[in-house]
C-alpha cells in the first residue's frame, strides 16, 4: 500500500550539506551544478524533482502562479482536479527546505462530477469545487471537525470561497476502504477534504498565509488569469490587493 504520509525529504543522492542551502529554489539549483532545462524555471524544476508522478502541467502553472503571486512562499500545496478521485492528487510541498511533505487523496464537490470533477464554479450553494489560486487563513474547529480556512485570489473564479466556507478539512470518506466500497472518494460540498488521519499534520503545514493552487485545464481560466500572464511588477500585488 502507498504510503502517503511522507516525510519530509531531499533527494536521496543529494549531499546532507543542501538542507543549509538559500530557501530559493534557483540557489538550490545552482549549488547542485544541475540548472533545469531550457523553457523550465527553477520552482517548476523544483516541483518536478519533488514530485515526479505529478501531472507536468499541473506543476508549471502552479509554479507560475506562485512565482506571480509571491515568489519567496515558504509552503504549497498543488491540487490536480484532473485525475479521478481515486488517485493521490495533492501534492504539499515546503519549498524553502525542498521536501515533499504529502501525496495523498483529496475529494471533490458533489456538484463538480462523480469519480471525476469537471465542473468548477465560484457560486455559493453550487457545491461544486473552485479551481485557481488561494491563500491559506487560520485553522479553526468547526462542523467538520479542525479545518483550514483559504482566501480565494483570483475574482470570478475562487474569490468567494471565504463566504462559501471552502475550507480544507478531514472525512471519513476520504479513504481506500471508501474507495474500495464505492469506486470512489465520497465528495464534499465543494471542500478539498483530506483523510482524517493526515488533516492534523497538513493543515498545520499549510496554515497562515501559505498557498494552494487547484487545477484543471479549464481553457478559459488558463487564458485570462492574471497570475499566469504577469510581469515583476505586478508579482506580489496581486496576491495581497
Amino acid at each position: 500500500m502507498l504510503i502517503r504520509l511522507c516525510a519530509p525529504t531531499v533527494l536521496l543522492s543529494l549531499p546532507v550539506m543542501l538542507f543549509s542551502l538559500p530557501s530559493h529554489a534557483t540557489n538550490f539549483f545552482s549549488q547542485l551544478g544541475a540548472a533545469p532545462p531550457p523553457g523550465i524555471s527553477p520552482l517548476h524544476h523544483q516541483l518536478l524533482q519533488l514530485a515526479p508522478s505529478a501531472t507536468p502541467q499541473a506543476l508549471r502553472l502552479a509554479a507560475k502562479a506562485l512565482s506571480c503571486a509571491d515568489p519567496s512562499a515558504e509552503r504549497l500545496a498543488v491540487i490536480d482536479y484532473s485525475l479521478p478521485s481515486t488517485e493521490p492528487r495533492m501534492w504539499v510541498f515546503d519549498l524553502h527546505r525542498h521536501a515533499l511533505l504529502f501525496e495523498e487523496l483529496v475529494s471533490h464537490g458533489q456538484g463538480s462530477g462523480d469519480a471525476r470533477a469537471e465542473v468548477f464554479s465560484n457560486t455559493p450553494e453550487s457545491h461544486q469545487s473552485s479551481i485557481g489560486l488561494f491563500r491559506t487563513m487560520n485553522s479553526y474547529y468547526g462542523r467538520n471537525g479542525y479545518s483550514l480556512r483559504l482566501d480565494g485570489l483570483e475574482p470570478e473564479i475562487n474569490d468567494l470561497a471565504f463566504e462559501r466556507a471552502i475550507v480544507i478539512h478531514g472525512a471519513d470518506y476520504v479513504s481506500e476502504d471508501f474507495i474500495t466500497q464505492t469506486g470512489r472518494l465520497g465528495r464534499s460540498h465543494g471542500c478539498p477534504a483530506v483523510r482524517e488521519d493526515i488533516t492534523y499534520p497538513l493543515i498545520d503545514s499549510l496554515k497562515e498565509s501559505q498557498y494552494v493552487f487547484a487545477y484543471y485545464p479549464d481553457e478559459e481560466w488558463l487564458a485570462t488569469s492574471t497570475f499566469f500572464h504577469c510581469t515583476s511588477h505586478d508579482s506580489r500585488q496581486l496576491a495581497w490587493q
